[in-house]
């Protein structure tokens, strides 16, 4: 099978995730800037969250630009990684209106981890219909990132119940992690 349809699908699922965060934020009631003090644990979550969405749309985008084709396992694998990624609003607003305490911050990171763990299952699916000796496979490689980003998210989730910043500091440090930039699939795909 063709995989447009399926990077299409993905784009504008992940689109509405991203437009349902920036909906979570309320105008608010005052003009002075004290009137934003209230919004901060809101914001600070939104930021991550996009940040987040945004690291996997990225890495989405740039495991499929090798990808050939997609098969029906593809297509369960990526919607299982979607409806993860689909959670992150709700969970972004709990955690956010709650103003970081252990029970929302702990379920984020459970969002996080899943979506982790099902990007994994994504990459390994693709790679088992292209095959061992494929350039995706070659691209991929061990994905050590991918494997301890699962190691701190399942870190995080039961420091978020001793101190909640514990666990929402290695989020961010995940994050910064992926925000260096992954050259290895566009270096597999230069000339």
């Amino acid at each position: 099978m063709f995989k447009g349809r399926l990077e299409a699908f993905s784009d504008g699922v992940i689109a509405i995730i991203i437009t349902i965060m920036v909906l979570e934020l309320k105008v608010p009631h005052g003009g002075d800037i004290g009137a934003l003090r209230p919004l901060l644990p809101i914001f600070l979550s939104y930021i991550l969250s996009f940040v987040n969405v945004g690291i996997y749309w990225n890495n989405h985008h740039h495991l499929l630009q090798v990808a050939k084709q997609v098969n029906g396992r593809t297509l369960w694998a990526n919607l299982h990684l979607l409806f993860w990624l689909s959670l992150i609003p709700f969970a972004t607003a709990w955690m956010g209106e709650n103003h970081f305490t252990a029970l929302p911050v702990a379920f984020y990171g459970v969002v996080l981890l899943m979506a982790a763990i099902a990007y994994f299952i994504l990459s390994r699916t693709l790679i088992s219909h292209h095959g061992r000796d494929s350039m995706l496979a070659k691209a991929v490689g061990r994905d050590f990132k991918g494997k301890i980003s699962v190691l701190i998210y399942a870190a995080a989730i039961p420091l978020a119940f001793v101190k909640p910043w514990f666990g929402c500091t290695l989020y961010v440090l995940v994050a910064i992690m992926w925000l260096i930039p992954d050259r290895r699939i566009e270096r597999t795909l230069k000339p």
